[in-house]
């Protein structure tokens, strides 16, 4: 067997891995996230304080003053993860309980990651007015609200309703959360091989909630609608497709894409608008396969592609990276440059909660994009784009440059100047990593079983793939 399919069985070994080891830890540890304790109990007369009747005297000072229940319960810190399970991960629409293992993830990642108390809200209906009743009925609970794995375009309806009625800060993290960590990966991928935003070609693969938020906002950071294609599963958008113009009521956000890319009126598929990009994002279905290399061998020099798919990217990184793609990355934290979401939300979410902001604007996204893109620093090159999520550091900038911008803005409740924040996210995001780790060495949370390792590749195997 010849060294290169050695390599790659071995990569394909690693990234398979992971799935496999999923089945035998997830009925391990059943679940992984639990409700603990913040406050002491020193003897069973503490109860008296902290149920009744002690707690009596809380409740009416909040009733007597509701914003009181910031600071006397933990609704400061608390975001509801909803999702119906109609759009999950790349599996589409499996359900609510399938799709929980996914929320418990996202609550575990907010936790570690951003301090945050993330919990699952797994909804059973479909009907996007009902899931935009329930999140409203559930604001007195919550500091906040992630809408998670919604199908499209319902998506769009359900968040721009809720951002307008609710008084507590509610995001869709497959759009904004995603797009912010797009972003900040493309503006440091641009530098890389020395091209501007507003001069690149952009194609868009797949244009349902990540790509439509993404486009949005690299358009607000200058790129060029007009330079730029969306493809969708029926070719690429533009004034041409008449199926969207049909229903454009009800694809508002397609339509608008159709008017605004494309200026050349191209029509076709994928491999026909990949033809000359300078850069490809693509957000569409789980490969490997989507994406073919003699595909890649069309764009432009010095290319990026960002393939994103999950659990699998559209094509894997090797194979790109041989057909000439200057800047691979995917959305998978075992390849070099992952661009997910997990380096967004749990920071941003952090500054908008510690500045009690109303809503999450997409000028706070830039101002988190612009922080994770500057976190890499002198790090920078083609296999380190973005700060990965072992630069823990990064979080606390994010949530305080999130927190100055909702202040500029007019739209935080609790204004802070940039050190306190940062001082203030650090550390509670440090207090969770060292809460978990140190469970961890006590035995409170078991230990692995001895059959789920870290796969054996070699690191220099891996990088000359690269």
């Amino acid at each position: 067997m010849s060294e290169e399919k050695m390599n790659v069985e071995q990569l394909l070994a690693k990234a398979t891995k992971p799935a496999a080891d999923a089945m035998l830890l997830h009925p391990f540890y059943r679940g992984k996230v639990e409700t603990a304790l913040k406050c002491t109990v020193r003897d069973f007369n503490d109860f008296a304080i902290w149920y009744t009747p002690g707690v009596a005297a809380p409740c009416k000072a909040i009733a007597a003053n509701p914003e009181l229940v910031y600071e006397y319960t933990n609704k400061w810190n608390t975001v509801a993860v909803v999702s119906d399970g109609t759009r999950v991960l790349g599996l589409g629409d499996i359900g609510p309980k399938a799709g929980l293992p996914v929320m418990e993830g996202k609550a575990l990642l907010y936790k570690y990651l951003g301090g945050v108390d993330g919990v699952a809200i797994m909804v059973g209906t479909k009907d996007p007015d009902a899931i935009i009743d329930l999140v409203l009925n559930l604001q007195p609970g919550w500091g906040g609200v992630n809408l998670e794995d919604i199908s499209n375009p319902k998506c769009f309806y359900i968040l721009d309703t809720l951002r307008e009625k609710a008084e507590i800060p509610v995001w869709h993290d497959d759009q904004q959360g995603t797009a912010t960590v797009t972003l900040a990966g493309l503006i440091n991928a641009l530098k890389v091989v020395g091209k501007k935003m507003s001069e690149v070609k952009i194609t868009f693969i797949g244009t349902g909630a990540s790509n439509v938020a993404i486009s949005r906002l690299i358009f607000g950071w200058g790129a060029d609608p007009a330079k730029c294609l969306m493809v969708d599963s029926k070719g690429i958008l533009g004034k041409h497709r008449k199926d969207l113009e049909m229903r454009k009521a009800e694809y508002v956000d397609k339509w608008k894409l159709c008017n605004i890319t494309n200026a050349e009126d191209r029509e076709g598929d994928i491999p026909d608008a990949m033809k000359g990009a300078e850069v490809v994002i693509a957000l569409s279905k789980s490969g490997p396969g989507v994406i073919l290399p003699e595909w890649v061998k069309g764009m432009a020099k010095d290319s990026i592609l960002f393939a994103c798919a999950n659990p699998v990217p559209e094509i894997w990184p090797w194979e790109a990276k041989e057909a000439g793609v200057a800047v691979m990355a995917t959305g998978r934290s075992d390849f070099p440059n992952q661009v997910n979401n997990s380096l967004g939300f749990p920071g941003i979410f952090r500054g908008t909660l510690d500045v009690r902001a109303r809503t999450i604007t997409d000028e706070m996204c830039f101002a988190a994009a612009q922080a994770l893109a500057d976190h890499v620093g002198d790090k920078l090159d083609h296999e380190h784009i973005m700060p990965t999520m072992d630069d823990w550091e990064v979080f606390p900038r994010e949530a305080a440059a999130v927190a100055m911008k909702a202040i500029e803005q007019g739209l935080a409740l609790k204004p802070v100047t940039y050190e306190e924040e940062f001082e203030n996210a650090t550390k509670i995001i440090r207090r969770s990593r060292q809460l978990t780790q140190m469970m961890m060495a006590q035995g409170f949370i078991p230990e692995a079983p001895e059959d789920v390792k870290p796969p054996e590749v070699d690191v220099e195997t891996v990088k000359s793939a690269y």
